[in-house]
C-alpha cells in the first residue's frame, strides 16, 4: 500500500504495477484521515492509496 498525494499518484501507480505486476486499486483518503498522512514520496498530505488489492 502506497499513500500518496495528487502530484506523486501516477508514480504510485507504476510502482504497484511494476511490483505486483498486477492492476492497482486506488482509492482516495476520507477527510478524517487525510491530515494525520504523509505522502512516501514527498511528505505532503496524502489524497489517494494505491494498493494492489
Amino acid at each position: 500500500m502506497i499513500y500518496c498525494c495528487e502530484e506523486h499518484v501516477e508514480i504510485a501507480l507504476d510502482t504497484i504495477v511494476d511490483e505486483y505486476e498486477t492492476f492497482p486499486n486506488l482509492s482516495k483518503i476520507p477527510e478524517e484521515k487525510e491530515l494525520s498522512t504523509a505522502c512516501e514520496y514527498c511528505q505532503n498530505p496524502a489524497v489517494y492509496v494505491v494498493a494492489n488489492k
